[in-house]
């Protein structure tokens, strides 16, 4: 009940009810950030706009107790959008990622996969993996019903195995 609380102070006006909003979520925000941006200064240009939004749009949050699921998916719209706004640069960074540090290189194969995801499978894979969350988590983020996400799981990971095996294929 502490988040509904302060989040109806914080709708009343109490910026440091917010600020405290904010800062219990600021691990989880850069987390989800990083999945998607892979840059430590993009990813804190991504929270302060987030923050921002979050700040400007909290009047319209109905449901105080799905705050922390409202600002993930306003971080997860926010990556989405500034992916599209820089995929190349995103492709040409990678390439000379690959060439200096060839340690990372399975890693970057497997980022490179789940880029090339559809976005649902992709949203869905890296809030599973890399956010750990559950399936009942997810759903609410994305806003879908847990069989569709498992769905979206089960779709995505085969994609990735093929991918990974047309990969590994092509190096022989």
């Amino acid at each position: 009940m502490r988040v509904e609380d302060l989040v109806k102070a914080a709708q009343k006006g109490d910026d440091e009810a917010f600020y405290m909003l904010i800062a219990e979520n600021k691990d989880k925000l850069y987390s989800v950030a990083y999945c998607y941006l892979k840059s430590h200064e993009d990813v804190l240009e991504a929270i302060q706009e987030v923050t921002c939004r979050a700040y400007v749009k909290l009047h319209k949050l109905k449901e105080p107790k799905y705050f922390n699921t409202w600002l993930i998916r306003i971080a997860i719209n926010y990556c989405i959008d500034e992916q599209k706004r820089r995929k190349k640069l995103i492709f040409m960074e990678s390439d000379g990622v690959v060439e200096e540090h060839k340690n990372n290189l399975n890693k970057l194969i497997v980022e490179e996969a789940i880029e090339k995801l559809s976005p649902k499978c992709k949203e869905v894979i890296i809030l599973k993996y890399f956010q750990d969350m559950t399936i009942a988590d997810i759903s609410k983020v994305v806003e879908a019903p847990e069989g569709t996400i498992k769905t979206w799981l089960k779709k995505g990971l085969e994609e990735l195995r093929d991918q990974l095996n047309k990969g590994g294929e092509e190096g022989v």
